[in-house]
């Protein structure tokens, strides 16, 4: 038997406002999530993606001490075309979310830019150039 990746986890300070970042992305996290200790939800294709709160992580791992900065974690978002990416980066810093890097015409071919959740993990947003 191969092991297999079944989930993403993220550890995170403010439950709120993650899972509304989150679902500003479009993920269906379910109303009320926001008071429970633990969330999950599924992922298209398969997999699920889990928060946790930093108090769950140190009744689970007495030595847990929060990670800082913005590489605790990295997702990426596939966005249908170059002016989604723009206009999602857009939505999510208008309302707030740290601005990483403004969208921007990638030399692999891609519309890219960088949002930062409520937790400073990087979230990529990106497009092929000529979709």
């Amino acid at each position: 038997m191969t092991p297999r990746l079944d989930a993403i986890g993220i550890v995170t300070a403010d439950l709120p406002a993650s899972l509304a970042f989150y679902r500003r992305l479009g993920l269906d996290i379910p109303a009320g999530a926001e008071s429970a200790p633990h969330v999950e939800v599924a992922l298209p294709g398969g997999g699920r993606l889990m928060w946790d709160t930093e108090d769950i992580a140190r009744s689970l791992d007495p030595g847990f001490t929060p990670p800082s900065g913005e590489d605790r974690l990295g997702l990426a978002f596939l966005c249908d075309s170059p002016a989604e990416v723009d206009a999602v980066y857009a939505e999510l810093t208008g309302a707030g979310h740290r601005g990483h890097l403004e969208p921007w015409d990638a030399e692999w071919g891609q519309r890219y830019a960088v949002v930062l959740d409520p937790d400073g993990c990087a979230v990529s947003l990106f497009a092929p150039s000529d979709a």
